[in-house]
């Protein structure tokens, strides 16, 4: 089985001082950073995704600013084994770009996922490659969140809306590696 490393959206938007803020952002950045050396140690492709708002949406992810800009230390790298940056503006690393294909040349056949959000283009991203027919994993280390409320729906915390995140998509058939950093928001089984 030959797995690539999909880096989804791992941008200065999310960091303390980004306008997308995720609460874990140094503790998810340890874990991506860990992943690509684990990677490209072992000579395993990396696929690096981008992601830019169209025009109309928000000041976030604007082309040519600090916090498009994928974070420190992260990016295509010669001397290992593949690598390719993929730039989107849609929640799915898929949708629109020639990754599939990419992934396809290689002979890749299961992705580890990480980054941001885990509740958006993480989430999305993992359920087009199950689609497509690729085996799945996600890191729980390495993705984050952010905190959520509506008016009738309620509020989950970062950590909460992470945890349901990756509940959803474990029961989809997505392998959630380090399941055990989200114990203490999951409570005591059952409730």
């Amino acid at each position: 089985m030959t797995q690539a490393l999909l880096v989804v959206d791992a941008q200065n938007e999310f960091s303390p001082r980004g306008l997308r803020a995720v609460p874990n952002h140094a503790e998810a950045m340890e874990a991506i950073l860990a992943s690509v050396d684990r990677a490209r140690s072992s000579g395993n492709p990396i696929a690096w995704v981008q992601h830019y708002n169209k025009p109309n949406e928000s000041r976030a992810f604007v082309p040519g600013t600090w916090g498009a800009e994928l974070s420190p230390g992260l990016g295509t790298k010669p001397g290992f084994g593949p690598e390719r940056l993929f730039t989107k503006d849609v929640f799915g690393a898929f949708t629109g770009t020639e990754l599939e294909d990419w992934l396809a040349s290689i002979g890749v056949n299961e992705v580890l996922i990480v980054g941001f959000f885990a509740h958006m283009c993480v989430s999305t991203s993992a359920r087009e490659a199950l689609v497509r027919g690729f085996d799945v994993r996600v890191d729980a280390r390495g993705v984050g969140a952010h905190d959520l409320e509506d008016e009738l729906l309620g509020r989950q915390s970062a950590d909460e809306v992470r945890r349901s995140a990756l509940l959803q998509l474990s029961d989809m058939g997505v392998t959630i590696e380090n399941r055990e950093v989200l114990a203490a928001v999951a409570g005591p089984a059952g409730d």
